[in-house]
């Protein structure tokens, strides 16, 4: 979300001689440079943007967020049954894999208050079932746009 004026700096920035590397990432298509009535790709100058090197990721597929899932739990002792695993899996793959690591916490605190060890399928589908991830928190707000102040 930079808008001219630090597009501007950035610039001036990697014409030093000490000058910097600069990451940036963004989800932008086509669209308006901040500050300005100008379009450009990702939103950013065009004289920036041809000082940099674009590397195009692609979105995790399920087996991908299934051995991340499975990595993270074990990095932060969790124990998750198989069934548990596929199914949040499941869910990272219809939302992101941030929302479905973000699970992995309330799923553990539920098993753990009803006694067990390991997260099991009906924890992540309750968690999953309390907590909304960002695109179906803005359908409800679209949804009951009329109850909220706009």
């Amino acid at each position: 979300m930079l808008d001219i004026e630090a597009f501007t700096f950035l610039n001036r920035a990697l014409e030093s001689t000490l000058a910097p590397i600069v990451i940036l990432a963004t989800n932008r298509g086509y669209s308006q440079i901040r500050g300005t009535d100008i379009n450009s790709p990702h939103g950013l100058p065009v004289d920036l943007l041809d000082r940099l090197l674009i590397i195009r990721t692609t979105p995790y597929n399920l087996e991908d967020i299934i051995k991340i899932l499975a990595i993270r739990a074990q990095t932060e002792g969790l124990k998750i049954t198989e069934e548990a695993l596929q199914d949040l899996s499941s869910i990272g793959n219809q939302s992101s894999l941030r929302f479905a690591i973000l699970l992995l916490t309330p799923a553990n605190i539920l098993a753990q208050t009803s006694g067990r060890e390991e997260i099991a399928i009906q924890d992540i589908q309750e968690v999953h079932e309390l907590f909304l991830h960002a695109k179906q928190s803005a359908k409800v707000l679209e949804q009951q746009a009329d109850k909220y102040i706009s």
